[in-house]
């Protein structure tokens, strides 16, 4: 046994050396084909990072709107209709810790007046918690997001969109830039950040403001007000559980407001959604991908069949020499296999740098993505296989074209 594995292994090694040595003798045949196998390696490899890429930019928008998998969001109600915003919040925060839940906000929509240098304008508020920030990926161009210390501030911190800042003047925001604000009451608000536009259509001024600093300043009428029916209440809990949390906390929630109150709740993430909402993508990716590596292909093979019809004489004299059919097919078939792995390595290598490139996450959104992931190692693999899957039908027919040389028929040759 041990003689046989022996042999076997060294029959293997010297006949990929034997294939290196027939690539390097023919080099100028083969260069070319390589080189088109490399660059359709990398090509597929480049697109199945590229839809990594893209999938991520997919998930991250979606995220922004509906919230990170998995998001629910609960809505509340009395007998009859009014809510009061405390008694909601005390209920909501009770059924959390109970529950033992990080992440949650509120999530309401209210109006300030904001006195600018040119006029006092209606100002449309999104009121939530400092969690809301992570839970939705909201970005910000300047400035930080809110943390739990900006609850406790004398002036409310307003996070603004750029043509809220625009209106300011464009401030440095280390110049801790106020406003005033008008509902209820008046109060001074600070600018602690700002979002960039999200498209030509926002071009109102609008801000987030932090729900416990929204609360005092609410006018008796709301339109809407927090506290009313629009008020939700939102949470981030683990994917696997989605169903017994939800049910388990509508049921604790509306133990805590009370008799009368009504609770209802739904997923609002994208993994809501039945069946794999980035599929397309992802079958895009693959038409792709394959569409390449049969041109590859294609080219190789074609290269492949002409290379072989030149060493007919060779083979000839091989086998004159005691070569056997399968060392003779064995032999030609290494040669294009052992070939494009190499090609498939160096495809793979400039994959690998196209895709962690600027230009490439440019080109693909990546500037939009916060959590840009590492290239895929399933893309590398696949490219190499690829290569080496390509090198193997291609090397196929020349194969067996070359066993079935006659001797006297290619001394001939």
């Amino acid at each position: 046994m041990r003689r046989w594995l022996s042999g076997t292994a060294t029959g293997i090694v010297s006949t990929i050396i034997e294939a290196l040595e027939e690539l390097r003798i023919h080099r100028g045949r083969v260069l070319l084909s390589l080189i088109g196998v490399a660059v359709a390696v990398c090509a597929l490899t480049t697109v199945v990072g590229a839809g990594a890429i893209a999938e991520q930019a997919g998930r991250e928008m979606s995220e922004r709107s509906g919230g990170r998998p998995a998001t629910v969001t609960l809505n509340a109600s009395s007998a009859d209709g009014a809510l009061d915003a405390r008694t909601a919040d005390t209920a909501w925060r009770t059924a959390l810790d109970r529950h033992g839940i990080e992440y949650a906000s509120r999530v309401g929509y209210g109006s300030l007046t904001v006195q600018f240098a040119d006029g006092a304008v209606p100002v449309s508020m999104q009121i939530v918690d400092p969690d809301f920030g992570l839970m939705h990926r909201v970005r910000l161009a300047e400035g930080a997001w809110f943390t739990e210390r900006d609850a406790d501030r004398m002036a409310p911190a307003l996070i603004v969109n750029e043509a809220f800042w625009t209106r300011l003047g464009n401030p440095e925001l280390a110049t801790h830039p106020t406003v005033e604000l008008i509902g209820r009451g008046a109060t001074i608000g600070v600018v602690t950040g700002v979002t960039p536009a999200q498209g030509e259509w926002d071009t109102e001024p609008t801000a987030f403001m932090l729900t416990d600093s929204y609360l005092p300043l609410q006018t008796a009428t709301p339109d809407p007000m927090m506290g009313g029916p629009s008020t939700s209440f939102e949470m981030w809990i683990p994917d696997g559980s989605v169903d017994e949390l939800t049910e388990s906390m509508k049921r604790a929630f509306q133990a805590e407001l009370g008799e009368g109150a009504a609770v209802d709740g739904w997923r609002s993430d994208y993994g809501a959604m039945e069946g794999d909402p980035f599929l397309p993508i992802k079958l895009m990716v693959v038409g792709v991908a394959v569409v390449i590596l049969l041109l590859g292909a294609l080219g190789l093979l074609t290269i492949a069949l002409v290379t072989v019809r030149g060493r007919i004489r060779e083979i000839g004299i091989r086998r004159s020499f005691g070569a056997t059919a399968g060392r003779v097919f064995f032999s030609v078939l290494m040669e294009t296999v052992v070939g494009t792995f190499v090609a498939g390595v160096v495809g793979v290598g400039v994959a690998i740098a196209l895709v962690r490139s600027p230009l490439m996450g440019m080109a693909l959104g990546g500037a939009e993505v916060q959590d840009m992931p590492g290239f895929p190692v399933e893309a590398a693999l696949i490219g190499i296989g690829a290569a080496v899957a390509v090198g193997a039908l291609a090397g196929l027919l020349p194969a067996l074209g070359a066993v079935r040389v006659k001797v006297i028929d290619a001394i001939r040759f």
